[in-house]
């Protein structure tokens, strides 16, 4: 029993490390999806530093139940169950609020975007981070706006060139491209304002592509979640049964009068 737990507590200083690099990613990422939403939510900067806070004391934990099994510290192993079921129903908690709020969520992810839209400067160097990672998004998902390339006409800059540029992320073209940000001007000036629709870009929304990239990154998240609450369950079992262990073992140490 001292055996599985000793490598039980190691498996929580490696998930403890990965939960911890997972927050940090997130917090530093600069160049996916993830940073127009980190940047624009503070939501999901919250979140992030949770995991970093549930990742330390994981690992923390681990060390704290370590050293109670070795040395059968009754304490030490109390603390770690009680740690470690703070932490499970913590993790319930948060999954019943994202799945009872992922409508508002997706109301607000749109109007991050379309205020993004609206208010992209390429010589704002302030939000710099922030429209790079939404060009990167455009130019990965080859999509153009949220829910098409007619959005962009919102954008003020472009509103007053008469819509005679258009944003290089969106284009289809490989030339427009190798720039990948700002805006790109139109070969053939047109007389009077021009339209999305004369602009050389992509069509399609980034919605569809970013909810399925959301879709196959939440399973991802969601399955590692899942084993280390299977984990953290099977920890708080054996945590429970060694603690009995020890209490019988001082039992039968006492002399019989």
């Amino acid at each position: 029993l001292h055996k599985t737990m000793y490598v039980l507590f190691l498996h929580f200083q490696i998930l403890g490390a990965v939960i911890l690099g997972f927050g940090i990613w997130i917090l530093a990422d600069k160049t996916s999806f993830i940073a127009v939403l980190q940047m624009s939510s503070p939501s999901l900067k919250t979140g992030a530093y949770i995991l970093i806070a549930v990742g330390a004391l994981t690992m923390l934990m681990g060390f704290l139940g370590c050293l109670g099994a070795v040395n059968e510290i009754r304490c030490l192993l109390g603390l770690y169950f009680t740690c470690l079921m703070i932490i499970l129903l913590a993790q319930i908690a948060a999954a019943l609020v994202i799945y009872f709020q992922k409508e508002t969520l997706k109301v607000e992810l749109s109007n991050i975007v379309v205020d993004l839209i609206e208010n992209y400067d390429p010589s704002d160097e302030d939000k710099r981070n922030l429209q790079d990672a939404w060009d990167y998004v455009q130019t990965q998902i080859a999509c153009c706006g949220w829910t098409g390339a007619k959005e962009w006409e919102n954008n003020e800059i472009l509103r007053n060139k008469s819509n005679t540029e258009y944003p290089c992320s969106c284009s289809n073209r490989s030339k427009d491209l190798v720039e990948g940000r700002g805006f790109c001007n139109l070969e053939d000036p047109l007389n009077g304002t021009a339209t999305y629709a004369d602009w050389p870009v992509h069509e399609q929304g980034c919605m569809d592509g970013v909810e399925q990239w959301l879709k196959d990154n939440l399973g991802i998240i969601l399955g590692v979640c899942t084993g280390v609450a299977v984990i953290e369950l099977l920890g708080m079992i054996l945590s429970i049964s060694l603690c009995k262990n020890i209490h019988s073992e001082d039992y039968t140490k006492v002399p019989k009068s």
